[in-house]
């Protein structure tokens, strides 16, 4: 009985850290967006340059579903969190279009595509950081 009462306790308590593990506040995320795009635009190779990209869409879809710290407060359905979420998703969009070039063996295209991430960053930074 004993053993299965710490089992039970060591199960629960190691999905309760592995869920918050998947959820990172919107720093978090960023940094790991930031990361995997010098890694991208360095990468010698598709798989490696997918990699990154993967990385970066993972972090945004979950920065999505956050609120940076200038907007806490904001109503989920408010202007300013649904342009927040419309930044988020332009980055999603290209990250999706440069990920088909690197699909397609246009490595170089790629590149030049998520080089254009920077424009989105800059222009939600502005409003949003």
């Amino acid at each position: 009985m004993r053993k299965h009462l710490i089992a039970m306790v060591a199960v629960a308590l190691l999905g309760s850290s592995s869920m918050a593990a998947l959820a990172a506040d919107v720093g978090t995320n960023m940094d790991t967006i930031a990361d995997n795009y010098g890694k991208a635009l360095k990468a010698g190779n598709a798989q490696d340059f997918e990699a990154s990209l993967a990385n970066m869409k993972a972090a945004a879809l979950d920065a999505k579903n956050a609120t940076p710290p200038k907007l806490e407060g904001k109503a989920a359905n408010s202007p300013e969190i649904q342009d927040y979420k419309k930044g988020m998703d332009e980055l999603v969009a290209g990250i999706d279009k440069a990920s088909a070039l690197a699909k397609a063996g246009k490595l170089d295209d790629a590149k030049k595509e998520a080089q254009g991430f920077k424009a989105i960053r800059d222009e939600n930074h502005k409003k949003f950081r």
